[in-house]
């Protein structure tokens, strides 16, 4: 399999506008029994060396999400790298319940390598996967990432959501009352940032386009909020409106076709959504309360928003195209609801969450069939939920040491990691959908 072009040209088109500081991933919580899997260290069959242990980009990734502890190197009874080497008795003997070895080949003169790699169930005593991935030397890291991929969804029956990444604001003092504010983009584990805009002026409600290829954002760069889109690869932008008032909240369809955002032009903040091939623009709510922080349901035929039109923050939900007065109210039993997004599922809402005895914005997740909500986690100041493309993890932004950082929360709360910044306050998460 080769590593599309495309990809090269996602991650290095902007290679001149690096970001200074890297996020660091740190787990903060694990689930108490972790599958036990062997990484052997990957051959080099080329003799050079690589910027990229490959090896180890899949053991982080797999750690890192909480379910799973490697087999320590220095306890490795042998280093296989390719089936006939394997003897299952030597790593049942180790109690590891699954193994994954490799080897990786250059060609002299070359920028192309050959990742071989192969997954075996100790236990069953058979090979799960493996095949041949290639591309540049560049792309080990991404290659990690996608193995890492596959180990995951032949152990759990999740797809991995290694290959995806995030986008985020930075915000930082730049001197007496100023401030810099910076769109960046990450892998989702904070590793290789790019600054996508950097501005005297708040930046602020990133959003991913479904295909991943474009990001809407609101910007104050003319001093007024107003939204954009900029493409990654090339940096081309476009302005998408210019209303009086506030222009805010962008969010993309499923389909990529349109754009749900927030506009007073007409007076209160109501949703509308434009439909950004006619640029046709349609109001979707319409009350005298502040309708805000709209999402889609994922297949795209409904609004979810927060509304504080009964007097308190709370979610509902309205069908695209119907009377503004249908709307169906979702939450009832917190002093505070707000920032809904739905899981891939439909059914399970992610949200943020204040009961009126507890001054803490949660994370938390309701079931809008059974109404049971978990509240996945405990610090106190939690914001803007953004959800892994495969369902299995939200990323969201909180406080740690007096600075903002992004917390990540898998969605039955067992899991938990976090990524610190070394400089200014991280902010506003949004997790790309599944990229190729």
């Amino acid at each position: 399999m080769k590593l599309r072009t495309s990809l090269l040209g996602a991650i290095f088109a902007l290679c001149s506008l690096s970001a200074n500081a890297e996020l660091s991933i740190q787990i903060t919580q694990g689930v108490d029994n972790p599958i036990p899997i062997a990484i052997v260290p990957f051959t080099n069959e080329s003799g050079g060396v690589f910027s990229e242990d490959v090896a180890q980009i899949v053991i982080n990734d797999l750690e890192q999400v909480g379910e799973f502890r490697s087999l320590s190197r220095d306890n490795m009874l042998s280093m296989p790298s390719e089936e006939q080497q394997v003897f299952y008795r030597d790593w049942r003997i180790l109690a590891q319940d699954y193994l994954l070895i490799g080897k990786i080949n250059q060609q002299p003169g070359s920028q192309l390598v050959q990742v071989q790699y192969e997954f075996f169930d100790i236990n069953r005593e058979i090979k799960l996967a493996g095949e041949v991935l290639t591309g540049s030397v560049t792309q080990l890291r991404d290659i990690g990432h996608t193995i890492s991929n596959v180990v995951f969804e032949q152990v759990t029956g999740v797809p991995g959501a290694f290959t995806s990444q995030i986008l985020y604001i930075v915000a930082e003092n730049a001197g007496p009352g100023m401030s810099l504010f910076r769109l960046e983009k990450a892998d989702y584990d904070g590793a290789r940032p790019q600054i996508l805009l950097e501005s005297g002026e708040p930046i602020m409600s990133p959003s991913w386009s479904p295909n991943g290829q474009d990001v809407a954002y609101v910007s104050f760069e003319t001093d007024f909020p107003r939204i954009y889109i900029q493409n990654i690869a090339t940096g081309q932008r476009r302005q998408i409106t210019n209303f009086p008032n506030i222009n805010s909240s962008p969010v993309w369809s499923p389909d990529g076709t349109k754009l749900a955002m927030v506009l007073s032009k007409d007076g209160d903040p109501e949703i509308y959504v434009q439909d950004l091939n006619t640029n046709q623009l349609m109001r979707i709510t319409q009350h005298p309360a502040i309708d805000t922080e709209p999402s889609w349901t994922p297949d795209g035929s409904h609004i979810v928003f927060m509304s504080d039109r009964t007097g308190r923050p709370q979610v509902y939900r309205l069908e695209i195209g119907a009377p503004s007065y249908n709307v169906e109210r979702l939450t009832f039993d917190c002093d505070q609801c707000m920032k809904p997004k739905f899981l891939p599922d439909g059914v399970n809402l992610v949200h943020v969450r204040r009961e009126s005895r507890d001054p803490r914005y949660q994370i938390a997740i309701l079931n809008v069939e059974t109404l049971r909500v978990i509240t996945l986690t405990d610090t106190s100041l939690d914001e803007s939920p953004s959800v892994a493309p495969n369902g299995s993890m939200i990323m969201y932004a909180t406080k740690f040491n007096g600075r903002g950082v992004l917390d990540a929360v898998s969605i039955d709360g067992r899991v938990k990691f976090r990524l610190p910044s070394s400089q200014g306050d991280v902010r506003e998460p949004a997790w790309s959908p599944f990229l190729n």
